[in-house]
């Protein structure tokens, strides 16, 4: 199987020629610097009129590092992207049937990944994606744009409450409030056949996700998960990634479709 990471490799490279016209190189304003000139990362966060700390900003894993044991090449990937679970005490708490199906996704060299065949990741597997994310903070709302198929998630946080029987959707519903520093946001609604991360932990309809976005300071968001979905999981179970700010690049023009080669190699073990 070609690894869907070296597909991100060889997009990015193409894209790369027609860099300077995508702004990626283009210095991004407001940043706090040190007497030498230097961003300083570690600021003070921003904040918004009513005092709020401001999530907007490019952002992308923290934990970015070489995947083995997967043939990526030198992309750079988290290994919760991988496994969601990497470093839980204890392990994901599956049941029997969710683990089961991990055991047979891997047989299959996880050939069902939405993602390998174009479709959204999802909210939690976007969180730990090697493309970058973009965060505009508004009254009422936060939009997460993602690189990854120019796709884009709605945080309402002007007050509704969550639909008590929505259409199942990819990225689900969510709605957030503030808890003090804290953006505590809640999702519900997913579409059977979510994957949290690329070995295929499952997200059921029945599924819901609480997300809880911190930025420590300038450079830096701590985004808590706890995911609790009694239908795969024996209890409710807390990850946190981490990510990083990025300074003077933009979102690049990525969809999946465009010269996807993938699927057609696609084999079993």
């Amino acid at each position: 199987m070609i690894c869907e990471s070296m597909r991100v490799t060889a997009v990015l490279f193409l894209l790369a020629v027609s860099a300077d016209a995508q702004w990626i190189n283009y210095p991004t304003a407001g940043v706090p610097r040190s007497p030498s000139g230097a961003p300083n990362l570690a600021a003070p966060a921003p904040r918004t009129a009513d005092g709020k700390p401001d999530l907007s900003g490019l952002w992308v894993d923290e934990e970015n590092r070489p995947c083995p044991p997967y043939n990526c090449d030198d992309m750079l990937t988290s290994q919760q992207f991988w496994d969601i679970g990497w470093g839980l005490k204890g392990g994901v708490p599956y049941q029997p049937w969710a683990a089961d199906l991990i055991k047979q996704r891997a047989a299959a060299n996880g050939r069902e990944d939405p993602t390998g065949h174009c479709l959204p990741g999802g909210i939690v597997k976007l969180h730990s994606d090697p493309l970058y994310r973009k965060i505009v903070q508004v009254p009422g709302l936060l939009v997460i744009l993602n690189e990854r198929n120019a796709s884009y998630r709605q945080i309402f946080t002007d007050g509704r409450p969550l639909p008590q029987d929505p259409q199942p959707a990819f990225n689900g519903y969510s709605t957030g409030k503030w808890d003090r520093d804290t953006l505590v946001v809640e999702t519900n609604g997913f579409r059977e056949g979510t994957w949290l991360d690329r070995k295929g932990s499952p997200l059921t309809e029945n599924g819901k996700v609480v997300e809880r976005f911190r930025r420590v300071n300038f450079g830096r968001l701590e985004i808590e998960i706890t995911v609790d979905d009694p239908k795969a999981y024996t209890a409710p179970w807390t990850v946190q990634l981490n990510q990083n700010l990025k300074l003077d690049t933009e979102l690049l023009d990525y969809i999946c479709l465009e010269n996807e080669k993938d699927v057609a190699h696609y084999v079993s073990k």
